[in-house]
């Protein structure tokens, strides 16, 4: 995340449990407020985790108390399907800066939104990436999402889990306002527009020097 910091292009940053657990971090509030003390000016998201709507509560206030620039992280229901609508309500009736995530459908969008309504700043995180995944072409949830916003002056889409680079030309074709990316899509992006037969060559050699890296042969 520092190293993201200090390049020019990234205007925020998202976590969640399972990408800390990933990185080897163990002490929650720690790697936040390190985060923070680091990356005191960009938006940050940082996630309740509890399945329980009180305690996701009082985890989203003390998180919220981190700094001016940090946004909770709800997801869309618990692991019940219970929706959290009351919840986004709740939290963005005192104030909280949310980033209501794991939506994948055009009637969360809806519903979330409507909960949202009284948030002083918002994201709305939806799935693209796994809508994908499912053999669904992600755009046109993503391009109605976008029209539901409209009249949600504080509220921003999210294109989340992108899974190529291509997300990124998808999502600002339609306009939407954040997309979210990995590490791996951010190290791709030097070759965009890259001569195909350059790029083809390069692949060849790539080939066949992990093959003499290997020492592979074969036996005659």
């Amino acid at each position: 995340m520092c190293d993201l910091y200090r390049k020019s292009g990234i205007s925020g940053f998202t976590t969640n449990p399972t990408l800390m657990r990933k990185a080897g971090i163990t002490d929650y509030e720690r790697f936040a407020k390190e985060a923070l003390a680091a990356i005191p000016d960009r938006p940050i998201s940082f996630e309740v985790f509890s399945d329980e709507f009180e305690e996701m509560e009082r985890q989203a206030l003390k998180i919220a108390s981190w700094g001016r620039n940090v946004f909770v992280k709800v997801p869309v229901t618990n692991t019940r399907g219970e929706s959290a609508k009351t919840l986004i309500c709740r939290l963005s009736g005192r104030g909280v800066q949310l980033n209501v995530t794991a939506l994948m459908t055009l009637n969360q969008v809806i519903e979330v939104s409507r909960a949202m309504n009284s948030c002083p700043a918002g994201y709305i995180s939806v799935f693209a990436g796994r809508i994908a995944d499912t053999g669904r072409d992600p755009v046109p949830v993503m391009r109605d999402a976008l029209k539901v916003l409209e009249e949600c002056g504080s509220l921003e889409l999210i294109w989340a889990s992108p899974r190529e680079v291509l997300n990124v030309f998808q999502a600002d074709a339609i306009g939407c306002h954040v997309i979210t990316a990995t590490r791996d899509i951010l190290d791709k992006l030097h070759v965009i527009g890259k001569p195909l037969e350059e790029y083809s060559l390069e692949t060849v050699k790539m080939f066949r020097d992990d093959a003499v890296k290997a020492g592979f042969c074969i036996d005659c």
